[in-house]
């Protein structure tokens, strides 16, 4: 689930704690990193939680029409497929799953009434009115729960929620967002349906961990590479933020070999048009160019595979 570009900007919001505290160790900082990831799996589990809850909420809704004195057409025709369909009975069977919620306590960061007014909401929208008085076959199921989750995820109590519990929740929403596509679009009874989305270890430990532990470790080093090439900036002027994506860069080009250069580059400036100043794009982007030729000429990077220099 979790890709290079989530890795980089994790590394680098580590370091730039580790700047701002200069009691973290590098060891803590490495744990900082660990738990930093294993949020963003949790975060994918509670968006799997919440969006179970919302379509288990049929069937509270069917009771509570069941028991109405005098029913409307649209209640005895009420049906509670949006809960029994193949995607939602995976998650309902699923023991392993629910054994993973309770052990981490998140059902108790759901909301009763949130889950309700999500139902309620969503109920509301043609696409549900639709799928209730038609006969739909699995990828109809399919489609009008990703509709579902798209809906959620567009409301501002979830976004609030989300973001009350996981200050990461911006961050790692694209990856969270992409792996709930996948789960509706994927599963079909399968046990442990979830674990297709567990970080990597060759993104999580070969690259960010290997990528942070060499930043922290060649720290001066890189520190001296960057500044002769700062020209009428004083390093202590850059602003952290840019220091901190310039020597992750650097480090990536000369110690990481099969990550090409152009990708390095323009992975640095696209995280600093995020996180960075509005003029910090054009200044990493010069400068990992003038690195880069710099290097080359020096012989210190050294790529494996067609390509990988251009």
């Amino acid at each position: 689930m979790i890709s290079r570009r989530n890795v980089r900007i994790k590394v680098m919001q580590v370091l730039y704690t580790m700047n701002r505290d200069e009691t973290i160790t590098a060891r803590l900082s490495m744990k900082q990193y660990d738990e930093s990831v294993a949020t963003s799996y949790k975060i994918y589990l509670l968006n799997v939680l919440q969006f179970y809850k919302v379509a288990e909420y049929v069937l509270e809704d069917a009771k509570i029409r069941a028991s109405k004195h005098l029913p409307t057409e649209e209640d005895k025709n009420f049906s509670t497929k949006l809960y029994q369909n193949p995607v939602i009975q995976t998650i309902a069977d699923s023991d392993s799953y629910n054994r993973i919620i309770r052990k981490d306590k998140l059902d108790k960061m759901l909301d009763s009434d949130l889950t309700r007014k999500l139902y309620k909401e969503f109920t509301k929208t043609d696409g549900f009115k639709s799928y209730q008085t038609r006969t739909v076959d699995l990828q109809g199921h399919r489609d009008l729960l990703l509709d579902m989750y798209k809906f959620m995820v567009k409301n501002e109590d979830f976004e609030e929620r989300l973001e009350d519990y996981f200050s990461s929740w911006q961050d790692d929403k694209s990856l969270v967002v992409g792996a709930m596509k996948k789960t509706i679009k994927r599963v079909n009874g399968e046990e442990e349906f979830y674990t297709q989305h567990l970080p990597e270890s060759e993104t999580v430990k070969e690259y960010g961990e290997e990528l942070l532990h060499k930043v922290m470790a060649k720290d001066q080093e890189l520190l001296a590479i960057i500044d002769p090439m700062l020209q009428n900036w004083e390093s202590d002027r850059v602003a952290t933020i840019d220091m901190i994506l310039l020597k992750m860069a650097l480090c990536e080009l000369m110690e990481f070999e099969t990550i090409p250069t152009k990708v390095t580059i323009n992975e640095y400036v696209d995280i600093s048009k995020i996180y960075s100043t509005p003029k910090s794009k054009e200044f990493i982007n010069g400068i990992l160019d003038k690195l880069m030729k710099k290097l080359k000429l020096e012989g210190k990077i050294k790529k494996t595979g067609r390509g990988l220099l251009d």
